[in-house]
């Protein structure tokens, strides 16, 4: 039963709005006239809180809100800080396109542009528009999760705004699951589509832009757009990886493969990189291998071994008590194989089988059985403890490369030896990719060599430090890594990138740089879209 107050609450909250547009218009006056009595030209600009007072005459299922509106105005970064002028809160897609549209047909006169914000997961401030508009994703319902549990290929069909922990959930009520991940995921379908989404299954089925059948776009134009690789094939490969600039994502339908109950999970430890390099390449060459492959790297770090033992039995006790890491940098290679509790025979032959060919430090093999889903969600067990701490809101000031087989001893020796030889600020996780496993067509640069590696350098700041903790020495570390990649003439690529000039844009993409304007001035020309990025600032026509 709505309440008797109801609609005077709403047309209170209205009259509310009214007023401070009046403000802002009144304001905006006197600025205007004394701008003309002051400069002898002058160049007509709507300004945005004028479309802000429009946009609240169209006859959306959501709402506008201006106020209390300080979560849009930061990131997982926790480093730049960009307050809207408004926030959307869509029900509908109906409510996004007819929001951009509106916008869009203003012109380019118009000063106020659009960032969708899903799980605010970003880190360089790129799901931020400073007075512009965010929408939140995540209070677009549309229809619910639907799975297809067809047996060629299954999907499910979801909200861009949903978060991948969730469609986790929903799949395996069909005994169904995604094939690709990120480590994370409590992020949403629209943010990690919009720029890759790798994590240890990646080697073996591409990204999850790889694992798409169809997506629902709402373009710069305000169009809503259905498209696949059959369909509208250009917009497809364009907003997969394209960091969200020629469309939101509203819709996407996901590949799904039969999910396993059990992971069996295994980590070994190296101390010569060339050997842990061979072995991971080798581990992803072979047709039947793990399911999962990862790595990282372990600097200046005591009694490594102890800190795995709450969730790891090592093979052999006794001499794994006996091993001593202080002061040496190892190399971590964290593998995977899926199964189902009847299969426990075989795959333990199996992963005996693959061990064998490897050269880690014996005594250093530790072995886990865990559930399916636990694995998978097992960085949100370290954010709990990290919240619970007061060391999960803090900045985050992350370094992601892509790069070339060919590179990556020089760029370990110089950046693992030298560069952060003393410490580290979070885990450094480095492992191999197949580039035969990638679209090519996606907006998503890599480097061309057939296989690569992800180097991600998952740093976390200590606010009220001045030392090796302190966001400025990251920072400074950060671009040191940069910097001897540079001068070293690495081919390397950012991976969730971040620049602040459109010619490092354009360096970055390379021979993609054409394509990918021309997809600009197509599908958003008047750069209404994802501003954070830095990427246009300027409208691409004036049509």
């Amino acid at each position: 039963m709505v309440s008797k107050h109801a609609h005077l609450y709403e047309y209170i909250n209205f009259l509310s709005f009214k007023i401070f547009i009046t403000i802002l218009v009144l304001l905006n006056f006197i600025h205007k006239s004394n701008t003309l009595c002051n400069n002898s030209t002058f160049t007509s600009i709507t300004p945005p809180y004028e479309i802000l007072s429009s946009l609240q005459t169209l006859p959306l299922e959501g709402y506008f809100s201006l106020r209390n509106n300080e979560n849009t105005a930061k990131d997982f970064g926790n480093i730049y800080h960009f307050p809207p002028i408004a926030v959307l809160h869509p029900k509908t897609v109906s409510d996004i396109s007819q929001t951009i549209k509106h916008i869009y047909e203003t012109g380019s006169s118009s000063e106020l542009k659009v960032a969708a914000r899903g799980h605010g997961h970003s880190l360089q401030g790129q799901s931020q528009v400073h007075g512009g508009l965010v929408i939140n994703m995540e209070s677009l319902k549309g229809p619910e999760m639907r799975v297809y549990g067809g047996e060629s290929s299954p999907y499910v069909d979801v909200s861009g705004g949903e978060l991948w922990i969730n469609i986790l959930h929903g799949s395996l009520q069909h005994g169904l699951a995604p094939k690709s991940w990120t480590d994370y995921l409590h992020l949403s379908v629209g943010g990690t589509l919009s720029n890759g989404g790798i994590s240890g299954q990646a080697f073996r089925h591409g990204p999850q832009i790889n694992n798409i059948f169809q997506l629902q776009v709402v373009t710069g134009k305000g169009e809503v757009v259905t498209c696949s690789q059959h369909q509208n094939a250009d917009l497809f490969h364009g907003v997969l990886g394209g960091l969200g600039q020629f469309g939101i994502i509203t819709r996407a339908t996901i590949s799904l493969e039969p999910a396993p109950k059990m992971v069996k999970w295994i980590r070994v430890l190296y101390s010569k990189f060339s050997m842990f390099a061979k072995d991971q390449e080798y581990l992803i060459s072979l047709e039947n291998t793990f399911d999962y492959i990862e790595g990282f790297v372990i600097i200046n770090r005591s009694n490594i071994l102890n800190n795995w033992s709450s969730s790891f039995s090592p093979k052999y006790p006794i001499q794994a008590s006996q091993f001593n890491s202080d002061g040496r940098i190892l190399y971590c290679l964290e593998m995977a194989k899926y199964f189902n509790p009847d299969e426990a025979e075989v795959m333990n032959q199996s992963v005996d089988h693959l061990l064998s060919g490897l050269s880690y430090i014996l005594p250093t093999l530790f072995l886990s059985e865990v559930p399916y889903v636990e694995f998978l969600d097992r960085v949100h067990a370290s954010e709990k403890k990290l919240r619970e701490k007061g060391l999960w809101e803090v900045p985050h000031p992350w370094l992601n490369l892509l790069v070339q087989k060919s590179e990556i001893h020089d760029f370990a020796e110089q950046v693992f030896g030298k560069i952060l030889k003393d410490t580290n600020n979070g885990p450094i996780l480095i492992y191999p990719l197949n580039q035969t496993r990638w679209n090519s067509k996606t907006s998503l640069v890599t480097p061309k060599e057939d296989v690569f590696y992800l180097v991600a350098f998952l740093s976390s700041a200590v606010p009220s430090s001045t030392g090796p903790n302190s966001l400025e020495y990251i920072l400074t570390q950060n671009k040191r890594i940069l910097d001897f990649c540079k001068h070293a003439k690495l081919k390397v690529k950012q991976y969730l990138p971040h620049y602040t000039t459109q010619e490092e844009w354009q360096t970055h993409f390379g021979s993609s740089w054409e394509a990918f304007v021309k997809r600009k001035t197509t599908y958003d020309p008047l750069a209404l879209l994802a501003p954070g990025h830095r990427i246009f600032q300027k409208a691409m026509s004036t049509e």
